[in-house]
């Protein structure tokens, strides 16, 4: 019996719900803003705090959860992270005040980002390299699809129930969740040793010492969420720059959503024939050629709804393709380490998506922000790949 045959096995479907739980949370009650403010007698700023908030406890909850699970296991700090996620739901959904609910909010991101880490860690656990670029390929593209629908379910829960009943059906879901992780997870690392604050340091510390995955790291996080600059970017484009109402935004970023899914999709069937490195540098290639055509497209003044979404399509289905390849890469440096590379990279992808974001916003064209962000961060994730790939290649030599 080969050693790949004796590792346990966990549903695919239990660890894609595991680990989308974390982000649907984060998007879920975004349309129910408005009327919580109202409810609650609080400003639009400090509601916008239970959303950077939450992305704040999600980047930084990965960077224990992850060490945590390599010393304990997976299994027993993904229950508790699960607990924590539905007992805060609850809390939200009968919070007071504002003040109560970005609280709320907050032990909600530190429970729902144990799933988001250790998903991707047991995934990586229990399959080959090959198995694990095809099974991560598909929890990437429900990662895409859930966050894609669940500002309609928002929605459609706020105005026929109130904004409570969102936090109710997440925490219901997390309630769902832990019992299928309860009854049908099993244990799928051995834990190597009892935790220690200078454990988790040393752990981050020969992770970030490690060329080849700082490499993979910061090249997953350049190709996949500097999409992020666009989409925050796209309303303004819309109606100040290309003049189209801005309803219209919602069905062009459906095709950035399809985009990636597809990359994904393609990555999950073309890993059994074609070599992950050029997966991960001709997936990459692709973006860092779209975004430099769009960008002289925007120098150029010949912008359009077809010439910028129709150049932002390949960009997405290159980083779909880049995406579970390099975080596959990522996971295998280090075998002993496996949960805390998860959180560092997870962190890192958080990271780079808020620095996009952010600089977006700077100077006063748009377009050519979002333009001139998208090529760098490219550019940027193509020599992180070679970076980590030659690092790898050198390391495995005798």
């Amino acid at each position: 019996m080969s050693p790949a045959s004796l590792k346990p096995t966990a549903p695919l479907w239990l660890l894609a719900l595991i680990t989308v739980s974390g982000t649907l949370a984060m998007h879920m009650f975004v349309p129910a803003l408005p009327d919580a403010a109202r409810d609650l007698g609080a400003s639009i700023t400090a509601m916008q705090m239970t959303i950077s908030l939450y992305i704040m406890g999600v980047a930084g909850g990965q960077l224990i959860y992850g060490p945590l699970s390599d010393a304990l296991g997976r299994r027993p700090v993904l229950l508790v992270g699960l607990v924590l996620y539905a007992v805060a739901g609850i809390g939200a959904a009968f919070a007071p005040d504002v003040h109560t609910l970005v609280a709320a909010r907050l032990f909600q991101a530190l429970g729902g980002c144990a799933g988001l880490a250790l998903g991707r860690a047991i995934v990586r656990d229990t399959a080959t390299m090959e198995e694990a670029v095809r099974n991560l390929a598909l929890i990437n593209l429900m990662m895409m699809i859930g966050p894609g629908l669940s500002p309609l379910l928002g929605s459609a829960f706020t105005a026929h129930f109130g904004w409570r009943s969102v936090f109710v059906l997440l925490a219901g879901l997390g309630a769902l969740t832990l019992l299928f992780t309860w009854r049908l997870l099993p244990e799928t690392t051995t834990p190597t040793r009892a935790l220690k604050v200078g454990a988790l340091a040393a752990d981050y510390g020969a992770l970030l010492r490690s060329r080849a995955f700082v490499g993979f790291a910061i090249g997953g996080g350049c190709s996949t969420t500097s999409v992020y600059a666009f989409i925050s970017a796209a309303p303004f484009i819309v109606s100040n720059e290309l003049h189209r109402p801005v309803h219209e935004v919602g069905f062009y970023l459906a095709g950035l959503i399809l985009g990636m899914s597809a990359g994904n999709a393609l990555t999950r069937q073309l890993i059994r024939r074609v070599h992950i490195t050029k997966l991960l540098i001709v997936g990459n290639g692709m973006s860092v050629a779209s975004g430099f055509t769009l960008l002289a497209v925007v120098l150029s003044g010949q912008m359009g709804v077809i010439s910028v979404f129709g150049l932002m399509l390949p960009f997405a289905l290159g980083a779909g393709m880049a995406s579970p390849a390099a975080l596959s890469k990522a996971l295998s440096i280090d075998t002993t380490r496996v949960g805390s590379a998860s959180g560092l990279y997870g962190f890192s992808q958080m990271g780079v998506g808020a620095v996009c974001t952010a600089l977006v916003g700077l100077g006063h064209g748009t377009a050519l922000a979002a333009a001139s962000v998208l090529l760098c961060t490219a550019l940027l994730g193509q020599a992180g790949f070679w970076i980590g790939l030659r690092a790898e290649g050198g390391h495995a030599k005798p």
